[in-house]
């Protein structure tokens, strides 16, 4: 039976037409799945599905969500990371496992995010807070001028805050975050010359959020995304802890913040 499916051009592309057209027909594609956005079920047979393709080094999978959730399009993402979309997404290994990443230099400085619910006027918001382990220099110095992480965010369309008590208006455009099954794999930022998106942050392993978080980040369709140098925030383990330490990095000048939509790639 016919699926109600959208293949992008970009999927095609990657698929190639006769698996594409096989899709299409309903001989490859799912009756029923759960949606890679929103952890919902979903019927390709009843309602409008997108066709979303994870492409990594070596790794291609295919997933399915709603397409009131996300547009089809092709995502690319590093090896370890498409391998652990995989087991979020079906419970298995990849078929072609690439080799262990060697681990970066112990000063290289890494991309922390922490997920929390964040009140403002009156209403819980989704957000992500990400603050890197060192000084970011900006590419192609030394790092002698200092720590450069937030002019080059702001750079890119971030906009700095003193106060957490209004939410970020500014939504940055062709940046997401991705969720998949209820777990938060990366950040993706535009990809070059307007090529696909690329992960501007991703988790070596799928970190999962709450179902608060989740609900409310379903309602909105959006997620909060703060940032602030190494050393501004910490690690909290309490939400009114986090929004504490927000509060005051963006007393000092030191926090930055734009809205992204919620997104299964």
């Amino acid at each position: 039976m016919p699926r109600m499916l959208d293949v992008s051009q970009d999927v095609r592309a990657e698929i190639g037409d006769e698996e594409a057209d096989r899709l299409l027909v309903g001989e490859n594609a799912p009756g029923s799945y759960d949606c890679t956005s929103c952890r919902t079920p979903g019927d390709s047979e009843q309602e409008r599905t997108s066709t979303v393709l994870f492409v990594g080094e070596e790794t291609a999978v295919l997933a399915f969500a709603h397409a009131t959730c996300i547009p089809s399009q092709v995502v690319q993402v590093a090896e370890d990371q498409l391998q652990g979309a995989v087991r979020s997404i079906t419970g298995e290994e990849p078929p072609h496992p690439g080799a262990p990443r060697q681990a970066g230099r112990p000063e290289q400085a890494v991309l922390g995010i922490t997920s929390g619910l964040v009140l403002i006027d009156g209403e819980l918001h989704p957000a992500l807070v990400v603050e890197p382990t060192a000084p970011i220099a900006r590419p192609g110095t030394t790092g002698n001028g200092g720590d450069d992480f937030l002019p080059l965010l702001i750079e890119q369309g971030f906009v700095p805050i003193s106060e957490v008590s209004h939410r970020p208006t500014t939504q940055l455009h062709g940046w997401s975050v991705l969720v998949a099954m209820g777990q938060l794999h990366a950040v993706l930022q535009p990809g070059t010359g307007g090529g696909s998106p690329v992960a501007w942050w991703q988790a070596h392993q799928p970190l999962q959020v709450t179902d608060g978080w989740r609900a409310a980040a379903n309602k909105s369709h959006t997620v909060l995304v703060f940032a602030a140098p190494v050393g501004s925030i910490g690690q909290q383990p309490r939400e009114d802890l986090l929004r504490d330490a927000l509060e005051r990095a963006a007393a000092r000048g030191r926090l930055v913040a734009a809205t992204m939509p919620l997104a299964g790639t």
